[in-house]
């Protein structure tokens, strides 16, 4: 059946002078290039943070103190000086004293008081018990946790780009390039042979929250894409992915997957669970069940690698997941570490971020997952293990 559409004349002059207002609040930003749906790849955005000077795209969230203060937010470096602040989907770009200020040799940036940059208070990334999808308590009692299914994260947060001050170090574990433990990808890598790689894992390794799996601004892939796309660049031979991670698993459905792994007789694999494990399941478990799944694909696969994914952290202040877990199970991994398999440890990653920020500035939604500038340092600091310096 067809409508026809009539519109009101009073609710066509209200959305006039709504675009009028939106118009009045964004006058003069800096608009940046219109977004063409695709990612705009840079050698430089995979970078490892820790060794840049130039530290691109940190995504912070700009909170107001309770008190008559200013809306600010810490980065993870000292820095010399701010290049740019922009929104997360890049395409609006503010103006240094007019929105914002910073000192050279500090952590801090404040809004100033008639800042066009988006600002929130603690109440903004709260609910009412009971008011949302999942059940996420918060851990004073106070609400639920905001969550975030796609991008509203992202919306609220902006992202930093900017040089830091020369010899600060980053003092959490570093990865290093893991050629002894993972001597036939790192050579077939060197050497332009063609290398099939295979990640399983859970809806991190999906992919969720990274603005890519959304068709939104940016369009950054999933850290899976990501490291695929800088051993592509790195290697003249051909790099493939096949990302088998599903949302919402944990190691005993890894365990069921060995027969999907193997029949793209991976010259890698990436296994990254944790998240949904450390709801319950008990360190012993887990990592009987990583080593499970080694076991299993090197029967099937006997020229296969391996690299374990130490999770990042969930939401400290969701009373789900068992934290101490995180830290457990890394050593877990560790200790199935040794030839053919190496450990990319993003648990202490998220530990030095937490000492350094809030989990609000990198969450993808409020809980459990990263945003984009978290996706790329998951592949940053794999391919730290697999990328000559």
């Amino acid at each position: 059946m067809k409508h026809s559409c009539f519109v009101c004349p009073t609710v066509m002059l209200r959305s006039l002078l709504w675009l009028f207002v939106i118009c009045i609040c964004f006058a003069g930003e800096v608009q940046a290039d219109e977004p063409s749906g695709v990612w705009k790849y840079r050698p430089e955005l995979l970078q490892p943070f820790w060794r840049s000077e130039l530290v691109e795209g940190e995504s912070v969230l700009f909170l107001k103190p309770e008190a008559d203060q200013p809306a600010a937010a810490l980065l993870l470096f000292p820095v010399q000086s701010v290049v740019s602040i922009s929104s997360s989907a890049g395409d609006v770009i503010w103006e240094a004293d007019r929105d914002f200020t910073w000192e050279q040799g500090s952590r801090r940036i404040q809004l100033t008081p008639d800042s066009r940059i988006p600002a929130f208070s603690e109440a903004d990334l709260r609910r009412p018990a009971g008011s949302q999808k999942y059940r996420l308590t918060h851990r004073d009692g106070n609400g639920e946790i905001l969550f975030g299914a796609e991008l509203e994260y992202a919306a609220m947060q902006v992202c930093v780009t900017y040089r830091r001050t020369p010899g600060e170090h980053w003092s959490a574990v570093l990865p290093e390039y893991a050629a002894d433990l993972l001597p036939r990808t790192a050579s077939r890598l060197l050497q332009g042979q063609s290398v099939e790689l295979v990640t399983l894992g859970d809806s991190i390794s999906a992919g969720s929250n990274a603005s890519g799996l959304y068709d939104q601004p940016p369009y950054q892939p999933p850290y899976p894409e990501l490291v695929r796309r800088g051993l592509d660049e790195f290697s003249a031979g051909a790099v493939a992915m096949t990302n088998l991670s599903v949302g919402g698993t944990s190691t005993d459905w890894g365990l069921q997957q060995v027969d999907a792994v193997a029949e793209k007789t991976p010259d890698l694999l990436i296994i990254a669970f944790g998240m949904n494990d450390s709801a319950g399941r008990s360190v012993e478990s887990y990592q009987q069940n990583i080593r499970g799944i080694i076991t299993a694909v090197r029967d099937r696969c006997p020229q296969c690698e391996f690299i374990l994914v130490a999770s990042m952290l969930g939401n400290r202040d969701w009373t789900t997941l068992k934290h101490e877990r995180f830290a457990e199970y890394r050593t877990a991994l560790r200790e199935l570490s040794g030839p053919g398999i190496a450990v990319a440890d993003l648990t202490s990653v998220w530990e030095e971020f937490l000492v350094r920020k809030k989990d609000c500035d990198q969450t993808g939604n409020g809980v459990n997952h990263p945003n984009d500038f978290g996706h790329r340092v998951y592949a940053q600091v794999i391919l730290s293990l697999l990328r000559k310096p």
